[in-house]
């Protein structure tokens, strides 16, 4: 299984990227699929899910309304468009696949696998 997540860098405050997850070595259709980040000495915290089908979606409160997450099963791709971006915003961004239940998806260890990282810095 490989995730490999692009599309970070450098974004003035107020500006707007988009993350990509491309996914190997699994059925993309059978996992949910996740965004979380890691700032500088803080722990990884969750972003941003999404179901099997994209049907249902859960985000952060601190992301709500800014970030939307979405997903191409058919290209085995998952995204994450970050608008309105703040420096707080800065950090290491990862995807993840997992089976957990819904309210379990807010916790790394019930993630399966993860890709590397790629980083997102925020400007003042």
């Amino acid at each position: 299984v490989q995730l490999q997540a692009f599309g970070g860098g450098l974004v003035q405050a107020g500006g707007s990227l988009r993350l990509s997850c491309a996914a190997s070595g699994l059925t993309l259709s059978t996992y949910k699929m996740g965004w979380f980040r890691q700032a500088p000495g803080k722990e990884r915290e969750f972003v941003a899910a999404i179901s099997w089908r994209g049907e249902s979606t859960y985000y952060a409160d601190s992301v709500k309304g800014r970030f939307t997450i979405s997903r191409d099963n058919t290209k085995n791709m998952v995204y994450l468009q970050m608008n309105s971006l703040k420096p707080e915003d800065t950090a290491v961004y990862y995807c993840a696949a997992g089976r957990a239940i819904v309210s379990a998806l807010r916790e790394t260890r019930n993630w399966q696998h993860w890709g590397q990282g790629t980083l997102v810095t925020g400007l003042q």
